[in-house]
């Protein structure tokens, strides 16, 4: 089979490439995992240099670093698909991997015939700049102290400031047995400040966590300090907050902030794995109605130095635009290349796995809303009464029947028209296909937050995002009635 080396266009784009294991050697491993009669294989060799720096309360609390490294085996047959993995990346134990799997499928007989099918997408440009090396520890502690300063600045309500910057350098090289051989290079730098306000024994916590694919340039773009005033204002605002009324409401949610209510109560909905489980409510209903005509939504993995971007996945399938609704009609869902198999179409590129420890499965990468044309301003001066949701915190969905529940940690009263006082306690009640239905305005100002996704015990990067948008009518509950 042709060997298809995208290592040169990545060098004309000022993408580095990685050399783990020689190519021949990854290419001998894929076809060896074939040896009982699998259908498709692949190989991925990965390196992670990971640092982690903690202050709390104005002190150093914990400084980690760490190199790991491996590779991560695989072979299909019909429905079934073996995995192994090695913590040593010499051809004894590749070799050995690729044998383990090809060798538990020996005796798999019957099922579907699978042919896996290469995907057409050009190879993205860079989403990752290589610059300014690695971070300095010296120089993290500096920013990390800034935001310890920047907080407690606010006032003696502040009672606790936490600091954390987390940052990986991320080296990959990918082998299938359709003779494809992919390598990428790429850092992600998160900070994530937690301040805690307190008064006459009321205690209100204020968090922003701002990440990007990026190394120290990061801090050129996040001004730690205005990070943890953001966090600490947060606190000191809800220290204020009275709790929220209760009932059915019109609901605004700011731009950013939506895009979390996108990825939890529709994006697991969309991933094809749990269609093909009869988990999701969007099963066979692609080309129908699910949303209200101003819905448009997207995953989209190629913009540059977004903290869920990537210019391949994690089975090598090169990054593109996936659109998932257009103009409330449901367009595509989220492929690996194994579920893509299934259905005979190839990979969206949305194969994803935590480290070489894991085997792939459909994830989300970033996904959001698509901006409409309303001025945020006039949205909420349109809606008369109901709740502001300026930040949403954690929530709970089912994928089957799209029934969720999201906090909100920053809410504001919309009283005539304007934004009133501030509320706490706020939790919106809803269903991801319905509340699609009823957005009625989408503002023009796309934005985008970070975050971390949980899925079958693995966690990866992703960004979700949107416009400010305003959802008819949603239950609201809290304490006051």
């Amino acid at each position: 089979m042709p060997l298809y080396l995208w290592d040169g266009a990545l060098i004309e784009r000022g993408v580095s490439v990685v050399t783990l294991i020689e190519p021949d050697l990854a290419q001998e491993v894929a076809r060896l995992a074939l040896a009982t009669g699998g259908v498709y294989s692949d190989v991925l060799c990965q390196r992670h240099t990971v640092m982690v720096v903690r202050l709390e309360d104005g002190k150093i609390d914990d400084i980690s670093t760490g190199l790991e490294g491996g590779a991560g085996v695989r072979v299909i047959q019909g429905d079934l698909a073996a995995y192994a993995h090695t913590d040593i990346m010499d051809a004894e134990h590749l070799r050995l991997a690729a044998r383990t799997v090809a060798d538990a499928l020996r005796h798999s007989a019957g099922g579907p015939v699978l042919e896996a099918v290469p995907s057409r997408r050009e190879v993205p440009g860079p989403v990752w700049e290589p610059g300014g090396g690695t971070h300095d520890i010296r120089a993290v502690v500096e920013h990390l102290t800034s935001c310890d300063e920047a907080a407690r600045g606010l006032g003696d309500e502040i009672k606790q400031v936490t600091a954390m910057q987390a940052s990986v350098l991320e080296e990959e090289l990918l082998a299938n047995s359709m003779g494809e051989l992919r390598s990428s290079t790429c850092g992600r730098t998160r900070l994530v400040v937690q301040v805690v306000a307190g008064r006459d024994g009321v205690i209100q916590v204020g968090q922003e966590a701002p990440g990007a694919l990026m190394g120290p340039d990061f801090y050129r773009e996040h001004d730690p300090a205005q990070v943890a005033l953001v966090a600490g204002r947060r606190a000191l605002t809800m220290l204020d907050a009275r709790p929220p009324p209760t009932g059915r409401m019109a609901v605004v949610i700011n731009s950013g902030t939506g895009g979390v209510l996108l990825h939890e109560a529709c994006g697991h909905g969309l991933e094809v794995d749990h269609v093909h489980k009869g988990a999701s409510v969007y099963g066979g209903k692609l080309g129908e109605k699910v949303a209200g005509p101003m819905v448009s939504a997207s995953d989209n993995p190629t913009f540059p130095e977004l903290w869920g971007s990537y210019v391949f996945d994690d089975e090598g399938t090169p990054s593109g635009e996936t659109v998932l609704i257009e103009k409330g009609t449901l367009r595509s869902y989220l492929y690996d290349t194994h579920e893509a198999m299934k259905d005979g179409r190839a990979s969206t590129g949305n194969g994803r796995r935590q480290s070489f420890r894991f085997p792939p499965v459909p994830r989300m990468s970033n996904t959001y809303i698509k901006p409409g044309d309303a001025d945020p301003a006039d949205i909420i001066a349109s809606t008369g009464d109901g709740l502001y949701a300026r930040k949403l915190g954690g929530g709970q969905v089912d994928p089957v029947t799209g029934d969720y529940v999201f906090s909100v940690s920053e809410g504001y009263l919309i009283e005539r028209g304007r934004l009133g006082a501030p509320v706490r306690g706020a939790v919106l009640i809803g269903n991801g296909p319905r509340t699609l239905e009823i957005i009625d305005a989408v503002g023009n100002d796309l934005s985008f937050e970070e975050g971390t996704c949980g899925k079958e015990g693995q966690g990866v990067p992703v960004t979700t995002g949107g416009p400010t948008f305003r959802i008819a009518e949603l239950t609201v509950g809290g304490t006051d009635v």
